[in-house]
């Protein structure tokens, strides 16, 4: 609702409109553009209810011109812009998105094109939903043939690019024009909406289908074409806006992304809520097409729901999570985040946070890591095992060694003594009730959002609120569209730390150390030799590094060789060496020794 500049926009739209009030609040009378286009005179509403949150927005009922708010009126009936309530003269000519100059070429005659090519079948997908043919002619859609053609019109009334989504599988999809207008801010949906919609209301919706489900009802809004756009949106777009609804689809990433917008843009950002018993990436497309003639009034309760977005938890909300993390900590099954090293336990009190692990390469530092997620895996404790060094076989073959007390060898010889056979038997037993807890993943184009699945695919499986995440290791994460390493490091940290607080789950991060200038790698540990990156001081809780004891000892494998395990810095531990470690040998595993064990 508009305070103080109500009453002025009333007489604003009094003076330049004939009509009477309904009694629902909306005005209405002749429209004044539908014969300036050479259209039968129809009718335009404006809503003048003072508790309306659309207050001071018209709209033809013929669509002769796009709906807007009073600034948006005054342009397109060339009336002075010093006469709409409001008018800032420091923020006209002035353009939304800092283009000056646009090409000189663009895909108009093509939008035009694949415009007429709209088949039946097409359109009768978006009839499902209850969108209109004349709807989809007033966004501009078209049909290539075999894509939805999404056009991209900017300020300037021209398309230099679209966006083409196969019609069965919006996964499938091309951008078609030029490249430069693919990307944020020129990619938005419908931007000409948010100059339209000055000093009043916008919905911002992730899909172009769930935007078009609203212009049907005659709602002003942009789209972007995946949640992931949320983030990367200038909240200073909707600078000019009295209020922003923000409408994610029904999901964990998008809500989050949703929230980063909402953060930048501020008070005057609000989230649309889905219900608790929608379904999984439910959209207002598909509510559109369950609610039929009802879609008006679910999304009228939606917007009458949503509140003004703030990026704080409430009072009572904090203290009833202090009060539940208190609660899981008392609670027995907290213990189960043990290592199942007795002095690693002792000085770290088991596995928490974000640990980043440092070892010269072959030292055992994806051995400790196994031994370490197979007790916890065996305490029930989920255990995501991202592994790019050794493979899911090799894993499970030295967990088994370690398990049995059979070498990898003898297990592959397949011939045993009895005991023997009764120690793979039980391991055997171990192992498969021990893989339903402990998942070992080779996935070469993992994202930080296909991680947030797994953690919510592994918890709901295995009921369980704690849970223990592997990567080994850092230097090997996928670094999918960043060309300098030590960025996507650094990238990759700042997100498993945002994914530590999000989902309360724990980090054990190997990390590959840098030679000193001797060509060695254990001299002195300190934070300066973890390799390619500056923020594991930053970003880690604790970090740590596993070294030879000697320089006798370096090497993974053997008999009888001896490690330190040196915690290096820490936000709650003091720094110093944990515990000694000595190679189980041959069985894949360590055995924890008081650190003086030269």
């Amino acid at each position: 609702m508009v305070k103080g500049d109500d009453g002025a926009i009333v007489r604003f739209y009094h003076s330049y409109l004939q009509g009477e009030y309904r009694e629902d609040g909306i005005f209405s009378g002749p429209c004044p553009f539908c014969s300036k286009r050479g259209l039968k005179s129809g009718t335009i509403i404006v809503f003048l209810n003072r508790e309306s949150s659309f207050f001071g927005y018209f709209q033809c009922l013929n669509r002769c011109v796009p709906s807007g708010f009073p600034m948006w009126f005054a342009r397109i009936a060339s009336i002075s812009p010093s006469e709409v309530p409001g008018f800032d003269p420091d923020l006209q000519d002035s353009s939304l998105i800092g283009l000056r100059g646009y090409p000189v070429e663009n895909i108009n005659d093509d939008i035009r094109k694949y415009q007429d090519r709209l088949s039946p079948a097409v359109v009768d997908i978006f009839c499902r939903a209850g969108i209109s043919a004349s709807t989809l002619k007033e966004m501009e859609i078209g049909f290539n043939g075999r894509y939805i053609v999404y056009p991209r019109f900017q300020e300037d009334g021209n398309c230099y690019s679209a966006r083409c989504e196969f019609p069965d599988n919006p996964e499938d999809y091309f951008w078609h024009g030029n490249e430069q207008f693919s990307r944020e801010p020129y990619n938005l949906f419908n931007l000409r909406d948010i100059q339209r919609c000055e000093q009043g209301v916008l919905f911002v919706c992730e899909g172009e289908r769930n935007l078009l489900t609203l212009k049907q009802l005659g709602f002003p809004g942009v789209a972007v074409s995946h949640y992931r756009e949320f983030e990367n949106l200038d909240p200073d777009l909707f600078a000019r806006l009295r209020t922003v609804y923000i409408v994610p689809v029904n999901s964990s990433e998008s809500a989050l992304a949703a929230r980063t917008l909402a953060t930048g843009i501020g008070f005057r950002a609000r989230i649309l809520q889905w219900e608790e018993h929608s379904p999984g990436n439910y959209s207002l497309f598909r509510l559109a097409e369950d609610s039929g003639k009802q879609f008006r009034s679910a999304v009228g309760r939606l917007v009458k729901n949503a509140r003004a977005f703030s990026p704080f938890v409430s009072p009572a909300r904090e203290f009833e999570l202090f009060l539940d993390s208190l609660s899981r900590e008392r609670r027995d099954d907290s213990l189960r985040l043990s290592s199942g090293f007795t002095r690693f336990d002792k000085i770290l009190g088991g596995i928490h946070g974000l640990n980043v692990v440092g070892g010269a390469p072959k030292v055992g530092k994806s051995t400790l890591m196994i031994q370490i997620a197979s007790h916890m895996a065996n305490n029930r404790v989920p255990v995501l095992y991202y592994d790019f060094e050794n493979g899911r076989q090799k894993i499970y073959q030295r967990l088994f060694s370690r398990l049995s007390r059979l070498s990898v060898a003898e297990i592959k010889k397949g011939r045993y003594t009895e005991e023997e056979k009764k120690q793979y038997d039980c391991a055997r037993a171990t192992l498969k009730e021990m893989l339903f807890y402990l998942r070992v993943i080779n996935d070469r184009k993992l994202t930080p959002d296909t991680m947030r699945r797994h953690i919510d695919f592994i918890r709901q499986e295995t009921g369980s609120e704690h849970m223990v995440i592997v990567i080994d290791s850092l230097h090997k994460l996928p670094f999918k569209g960043i060309t300098e390493k030590k960025s996507g490091i650094d990238a990759w940290l700042r997100q498993l730390e945002a994914i530590r607080d999000e989902s309360q789950v724990a980090f054990l991060v190997i990390s590959e150390l840098s030679r000193t200038t001797d060509g060695d790698y254990f001299q002195n540990p300190h934070l300066g030799i973890f390799k390619g990156s500056g923020d594991i001081e930053y970003s880690a809780d604790n970090a740590l590094v596993f070294y030879p004891s000697s320089l006798k000892s370096k090497g993974e494998g053997g008999e009888n060789k001896k490690y330190l395990l040196e915690l290096i810095a820490s936000r709650e531990h003091s720094p110093g060496v944990i515990a000694g470690y000595r190679t189980d040998y041959p069985f894949w595993g360590f055995v924890e020794q008081p650190p003086t064990c030269e």
